[in-house]
């Protein structure tokens, strides 16, 4: 390709000089190696772009058009060229990005201001949504997920550890005592959440190494996973989260986990996008960013002992 493109920067050349000899002086090449040059793309053109005669070298009715077209073709490059350059220098443009409702308000929205920082000429379009988004339906260029990603079309890297627990309010607790058993939680105030594929009623533990689920009929319901969390800070009911969502809430104490010897599954956070070639510098620049920052969130060293109660 690169051959190609020189043997077309040559034809301009001895086009605009009249000269091989001329031409290839410009390019660092012999009188020989120009006129090898030109036969060849004539020989891969099937046409002759040159009159030659011992006194004069113009270009043939072939040439004409085809010096038109090659102009604009080489001037387009250059233009690509100078945009990739100016990137590398300076990032700019739309990112479009995915992700749960709680992590997006708590932890991404910081890592974007950052990044915007760092790179003003870039701005984003944020989506917060717990139901999964469709990346390539929704032209979406990053998303960010809890578990393992079901679509094998995208590339997932794992950022974070984390996994599912049961919370509550202290003061929750206070009225109901701390429960024992799982079971419990049914007859117990709940809070699930709604997603696209419906509610997340039925919350999967162990016990003496089965996996079992725990149905829920009766819990308080929304689509938005910060409104789950903020219900449960009022003491509203006993919620299913991530541990990434509510680490500063146990931090601060404002809520505690319950039944952790049962309630165990892995739900690590991932980064998905597309796996295409071609992305534009900007989306390469803030995988990276997001990698390396959202990768040292805080999560399993928050979680006590098997049966500890924080």
């Amino acid at each position: 390709m690169l051959d190609r493109l020189n043997d077309l920067r040559l034809f301009l050349d001895a086009a605009q000089l009249g000269s091989f000899s001329a031409a290839g002086r410009k390019q660092g090449l012999s009188p020989a190696a120009a006129s090898a040059c030109i036969q060849r793309l004539e020989t891969a053109l099937d046409s002759r772009l040159f009159q030659r005669t011992t006194r004069q070298l113009r270009l043939t009715e072939a040439g004409e058009v085809f010096r038109d077209h090659c102009q604009r073709a080489l001037d387009t490059l250059q233009q690509g060229q100078d945009r990739l350059q100016r990137e590398q220098r300076e990032l700019s443009g739309l990112i479009r990005l995915s992700a749960p409702s709680d992590l997006g308000r708590h932890a991404l929205l910081d890592c974007l201001d950052e990044f915007r920082r760092l790179h003003p000429a870039v701005h984003f379009a944020l989506q917060l949504d717990d139901t999964p988004a469709d990346l390539i339906g929704e032209d979406i260029d990053i998303a960010i997920r809890y578990g393992q990603p079901a679509d094998s079309g995208l590339i997932a890297r794992e950022l974070a550890a984390s996994r599912r627990v049961v919370c509550a309010a202290p003061a929750l607790l206070a009225r109901t005592g701390m429960p024992s058993h799982p079971r419990q939680l049914a007859e117990l105030p709940t809070l699930t959440l709604v997603t696209g594929d419906g509610p997340m009623h039925e919350w999967p533990y162990r016990e003496h190494g089965q996996r079992r689920a725990l149905r829920l009929e009766r819990a308080q319901q929304s689509n938005d996973g910060e409104v789950i969390r903020r219900w449960a800070l009022q003491g509203q009911g006993f919620a299913y989260k991530s541990l990434l969502d509510i680490a500063d809430d146990l931090r601060q104490g404002r809520l505690l986990t319950v039944l952790d010897e049962y309630f165990t599954d892995s739900a690590p956070l991932h980064l998905l996008y597309p796996g295409q070639r071609g992305q534009p510098l900007r989306i390469r620049r803030l995988i990276d960013f997001l990698r390396e920052r959202l990768s040292t969130l805080p999560a399993t060293a928050l979680l006590p002992e098997a049966g500890a109660q924080l």
